[in-house]
């Protein structure tokens, strides 16, 4: 299990990381009361916690009480929990102008300037900046690059162990599905609607599966589309994308479409990738 603590300078970036972290599976918490962190860390540690990470941030909306953060990572230490440190930070002119587009309030200038918080702050942060294992700069920094950073940093070794195919079956006489990214029209194949014991079988069925995909042209065109959508998954994942919804028809959405897609379900599962499948349209008359 790791254990990081999220913290740096407000506004830049840190909800973000975070909300990658928790793309990635992490157990996530915003905004942790620094006087907390001790005993969560040790909750963490003893697996009290059922997750397999766990990613927390804790900066300067503690208050006053931030200033003691260095004593509660050294109960850390001397419980020997394992910790990471993510120190988030910007250039001063970068965070006055994100100040400015979101018009928010600094938390440590209510009723003053942006600047004076932004001082303030690094002020009190500078210990904790002194003691973080990554520090991350995010002046230059587009969402997908910070994303980049992140997955590098603490994502799995397997690098689509974060990446969800989604796999939905339909029919074009009901429409297209919503929400989805890619389409594959199959009204190619042999249809087992013509034949005399499968119009009424669905491609869950085995004889309509068989029927279906049991021949070179449905072979070779499972094998080319989903090596086409393994290539390009490291590509949706450098821009930042978690998943990718791929749409499959038919006619009807009941015999070919739905085989076809146990048929690319089953491909990627053999190359131990993540799939979920969705078949809107088999029970339709």
């Amino acid at each position: 299990m790791r254990f990081v603590i999220i913290t740096g300078i407000s506004g830049a970036g840190k909800t973000q990381v975070l909300h990658f972290l928790e793309d990635m599976g992490y157990y996530c918490i915003d905004n942790m009361p620094v006087f907390f962190l001790a005993s969560f860390a040790t909750a963490v540690n003893e697996a009290k916690i059922k997750a397999d990470n766990v990613a927390v941030v804790t900066d300067a909306r503690s208050g006053e009480a931030f200033i003691n953060i260095g004593a509660e990572l050294d109960k850390i230490d001397r419980k020997k929990c394992p910790y990471e440190i993510v120190f988030l930070e910007a250039d001063d002119p970068v965070l006055v102008h994100r100040y400015k587009e979101t018009r928010r309030v600094h938390p440590l200038a209510p009723t003053g300037s942006v600047e004076e918080g932004i001082t303030k702050e690094k002020e009190i942060m500078a210990g904790i900046r002194s003691r973080a294992d990554y520090i991350i700069n995010t002046s230059n920094l587009l969402t997908r690059e910070l994303g980049e950073i992140v997955r590098e940093k603490f994502g799995s070794e397997k690098k689509d162990s974060f990446f969800t195919f989604n796999l939905i079956s339909f029919g074009f006489k009901y429409s297209l599905p919503s929400s989805i990214d890619l389409v594959m029209d199959v009204r190619f194949l042999p249809n087992p609607y013509y034949v005399e014991g499968l119009r009424e079988k669905t491609g869950l069925d085995r004889e309509v599966y068989d029927y279906v995909t049991d021949n070179d042209v449905c072979r070779e065109f499972v094998r080319r589309y989903t090596d086409m959508l393994e290539f390009l998954m490291p590509y949706y994942v450098k821009d930042g994308r978690r998943q990718l919804t791929v749409a499959i028809g038919c006619t009807g959405g009941k015999h070919r479409s739905v085989s076809i897609v146990e048929m690319m379900k089953k491909t990627f599962e053999e190359k131990k990738m993540t799939v979920n499948v969705k078949h809107r349209d088999v029970n339709m008359n």
